[in-house]
């Protein structure tokens, strides 16, 4: 390993926190189709998918 090389400082995102914003995410997604009962699995994968979409859009630009 070059000792001169820098590292990336990037803060790490528990599980935790990605569950977190998946959770939110999806309640905001709930919230728009009016509180209608019966697709938590569909909002909470949509969700997932933006979520993480999110993180990895930042995380390529912060590595570029």
């Amino acid at each position: 390993m070059n000792p001169k090389a820098p590292v990336p400082v990037r803060p790490k995102m528990t599980e935790t926190g990605i569950g977190e914003q998946i959770r939110q995410r999806a309640y905001v997604l709930y919230e728009r189709r009016g509180r209608a009962e019966g697709n938590a699995l569909d909002d909470w994968l949509q969700a997932e998918k933006e979520v993480l979409a999110l993180r990895e859009a930042k995380a390529a630009t912060t590595s570029s």
